[in-house]
C-alpha cells in the first residue's frame, strides 16, 4: 500500500535529522534539515498554505529521512547531501561550482591565475569573486602592470625566454633574467592590490606616464595612460567606502514565492570589492535559504572575510561554530538593526529584491498562471495573453500596441503596431480600441493564426466593453476580456462583475502589470518615433524649395538628419535628386 505525502509526513520520528523529498520519478529535489523532523515537514502539509507551498508540495512523491545527533550535525549532513545531489529546489551556487578566486602559488618564482580549486601547499588565494567581471579586470590589470611568468607550474628551466620576454610581458625567471627578490616586489605589490589597496600602483603608474611624456616616449605615454584610466576605473567601481580596516561580507535574501535571491557584497579595506546576485528556486523560506547559502558560499574557506552582515536572524551560534570547525577561523556572524552596517544591508537588499521582482515579470511562472486562472474565472490557464494600449499626442499621431506574453513570458518577435485611421485628428480612446481590436482579430482568423486565452486592454471598462463589442461582432466572443487602470490598479471586465483589486504580493497581478507596461512602452515608443519624423520632415520644408516631395525624398536617401548633414552637397544632390545648390542651401541652414 502506497502513502500520500502527507502520511509519510505523519509517519516521521520526533527527532534532529535531514530530509529528501522525492519526485514521481524518485529524484530528489529538496533536501531540508530540521530539529524535529515530523513538526517540520509536516508543516509543509497544513490547510491554508500559500500558492508557492501549495504548488511545490504538489511535486513530491516520497519522503526519506536520516536521524542526525543534533541539529549541528544536520546542518552538515545538509550541505553535503545538497552538494551531492544538487537537488532543483534548494539553493544552488554557479551549479554546484565552487566559486573563482585568484591564486599567487607558493614559488620562489611565484604565478598568478584564476582557479576553483584550492590546493593546501602554502599557496595565497584571494576572493572568492562573486562578480566574474571585477575578477576578469583584476587579472587583466596584473598582466598588464606586471611582467610575471606565463608558464606553467613549476617552472621549467629554459635556456632562451619565451616570446612574452621579447614582447615585455615576462621577465623569465627561467633563465633567469630575474632576482627572486625584485620578482617578489612584484609579488608584494599584486597582494596589496588585491587588498584594495590600488593608491600606490596609481602613482606609480602616473609618474611612468609623465616621465616617458618628458623624454617624448609618447607611445609608451599614451600606453601608461590608458593603463591608468582602468586602474582608476576599478577604483571608481568601489561605490561604497567607508574608513574600516576590517574585511566584511553583507548578505540579504529575499523572495517572492518560490523565488529567492541572496545578493553579497564584499567590503575589502573600506572598499566594495565585488557584488553579486544568486539565484534559487526553493522549498525554504528566507531564514533558511540564507543559512544554507552562506555554509556553501564559505565552504571553501578562502580569504574569509573577518565580519560577515546578515539580513535574517539565522542560528547565529551554529554558524559561527561551523565555521570555526570546518574553517579553522573565527569569524562574527551578525544581524545589524542600525547604523553603517545595516545602511549596506540595505543596499543588499534593495538588489535582492529588484531582483526577485525582476524575475517575476520575466521568468516563466506556473503559479502566476494558475493564480490568474483562479481569481478570473477562466476555464482555461491563460498561457497566451494579449495586450493592447493606445497612445496619441493632441489627436495626432494616434497609434495602438499589440504585445504577446506565452507562458508569462514576454514574446517580441509577435508584437505587433497599428497607425489608427479612423479618427481623423480627433482624440477618441475607444474607437482606437475598437478599431485595432478588429484589425488585429479580423487577420488572426483569415490566416488562422492563434486566438489569445486572455486579453488584457491598458484602461478602465469603456475601453474593456469597446474591445467585447469588437470581438462580439468577430464573432469570437469566447475570448475573456479585462482591463487593468494603472490609478488603483483594479481590474475592469466586460459585465456586471465589480472591479476587482488583487493584494500588491500578487503575482497575478505582477504578471498582469508587467504585460499592460510592456504594451505602454511599445505604443509610447512607436508614438515618439512618428513624431520624430514628422519633426525632420517640418525642419527641411521649411527651407526655401524643399518642399514635401523632396523632403521625402532625402529622408529616404538618407534615413536620418545626421547622416543628411554629413554627407557632401554633390553627394545630397545625386542621391535625394536635387540641384546642388538646393543641397547646399539646406547644409548651410542646418549646420549654423
Amino acid at each position: 500500500m502506497e502513502y500520500s505525502p502527507k502520511e509519510q509526513a505523519k509517519a516521521l520520528p520526533h527527532a534532529p535529522g535531514v530530509y529528501l523529498m522525492k519526485d514521481s520519478n524518485g529524484k530528489i529535489i529538496y533536501v531540508g534539515k530540521a530539529k524535529d523532523l515530523r513538526n517540520r515537514v509536516t508543516s509543509y502539509f497544513l490547510s491554508g498554505r500559500d500558492i508557492k507551498t501549495s504548488f511545490l508540495v504538489g511535486k513530491i512523491a516520497t519522503i526519506e529521512y536520516i536521524i542526525t545527533g543534533n541539529e549541528y550535525e544536520a546542518l552538515i549532513l545538509e550541505n553535503n547531501l545538497i552538494k551531492k545531489h544538487n537537488p532543483h529546489y534548494n539553493i544552488s551556487l554557479k551549479d554546484g561550482k565552487s566559486y573563482p578566486l585568484i591564486r599567487i602559488t607558493n614559488e620562489p618564482y611565484p604565478k598568478v591565475f584564476k582557479t576553483r580549486r584550492i590546493i593546501k601547499d602554502g599557496s595565497e588565494y584571494f576572493g572568492p569573486y562573486p562578480d566574474g567581471a571585477s575578477l576578469a579586470q583584476y587579472l587583466n590589470l596584473i598582466d598588464r602592470l606586471f611582467p610575471l611568468r606565463k608558464c606553467g607550474i613549476p617552472l621549467k628551466k629554459r635556456y632562451s625566454p619565451c616570446l612574452y620576454y621579447h614582447i615585455g610581458r615576462c621577465c623569465a625567471p627561467c633563465i633567469p633574467l630575474v632576482s627572486q627578490e625584485e620578482y617578489r616586489k612584484h609579488i608584494d605589490k599584486i597582494r596589496a592590490f588585491l587588498q584594495g589597496k590600488s593608491d600606490e600602483l596609481i602613482n606609480q603608474v602616473k609618474e611612468e606616464m609623465l616621465k616617458a611624456s618628458k623624454e617624448q616616449d609618447y607611445e609608451h605615454a599614451i600606453e601608461k595612460r590608458d593603463l591608468l584610466i582602468a586602474l582608476e576605473n576599478v577604483t571608481k567601481s568601489q561605490q561604497v567606502q567607508d574608513f574600516a580596516v576590517e574585511s566584511r561580507d553583507y548578505a540579504a535574501c529575499v523572495m517572492r514565492m518560490h523565488l529567492a535571491t541572496v545578493s553579497i557584497m564584499q567590503m575589502r579595506d573600506g572598499k566594495l570589492m565585488g557584488k553579486a546576485l544568486y539565484r534559487a528556486e526553493t522549498f525554504g523560506d528566507e531564514t533558511d535559504t540564507l543559512l544554507n547559502f552562506l555554509i556553501q558560499y564559505y565552504s571553501e574557506g578562502a580569504n574569509m572575510p573577518q565580519h560577515i552582515y546578515i539580513s535574517h536572524d539565522v542560528d547565529v551560534e551554529m554558524v559561527r561554530t561551523y565555521f570555526e570547525e570546518h574553517m579553522k577561523g573565527k569569524i562574527e556572524v551578525e544581524v545589524p538593526m542600525e547604523g553603517r552596517h545595516y545602511r549596506i544591508l540595505r543596499m543588499a537588499m534593495e538588489n535582492a529584491s529588484r531582483d526577485v521582482e525582476k524575475r517575476l515579470k520575466t521568468k516563466e511562472n506556473p503559479e502566476a498562471l494558475e493564480e490568474l486562472q483562479t481569481v478570473l474565472d477562466l476555464e482555461e490557464l491563460p498561457k497566451r495573453i494579449e495586450g493592447f494600449d493606445i497612445a496619441q499626442l493632441s489627436g495626432k499621431f494616434t497609434v495602438a500596441s499589440l504585445i504577446v506574453f506565452i507562458d508569462a513570458v514576454a514574446s517580441p518577435g509577435q508584437y505587433r503596431r497599428f497607425n489608427i485611421k479612423s479618427l481623423e485628428g480627433r482624440i477618441d480612446d475607444y474607437k482606437a480600441i475598437t478599431e485595432a481590436v478588429t484589425r488585429r482579430y479580423t487577420r488572426q482568423l483569415n490566416e488562422k493564426q492563434p486566438l489569445p486565452d486572455l486579453i488584457l486592454i491598458d484602461g478602465g471598462k469603456g475601453q474593456v466593453d469597446c474591445a467585447k463589442e469588437a470581438l462580439i461582432a468577430l464573432g469570437i466572443d469566447d475570448i475573456p476580456v479585462i482591463g487593468l487602470a494603472k490609478e488603483f490598479e483594479e481590474i475592469h471586465f466586460p459585465d456586471e462583475r465589480p472591479a476587482l483589486r488583487l493584494s500588491e504580493d500578487s503575482v497575478a497581478l505582477k504578471l498582469l502589470q508587467s504585460v499592460r507596461d510592456e504594451t505602454h512602452r511599445f505604443a509610447t515608443s512607436l508614438n515618439q518615433l512618428q513624431r520624430s519624423k514628422e519633426a525632420t520632415f517640418a525642419l527641411l520644408e521649411s527651407i526655401d524649395g524643399i518642399g514635401s516631395t523632396r523632403s521625402r525624398r532625402l529622408m529616404q536617401a538618407f534615413g536620418t538628419l545626421d547622416a543628411l548633414l554629413s554627407a557632401f552637397p554633390q553627394q545630397i544632390a545625386e542621391q535625394a535628386k536635387v540641384p546642388v545648390a538646393i543641397a547646399e542651401k539646406l547644409l548651410k541652414t542646418l549646420r549654423l
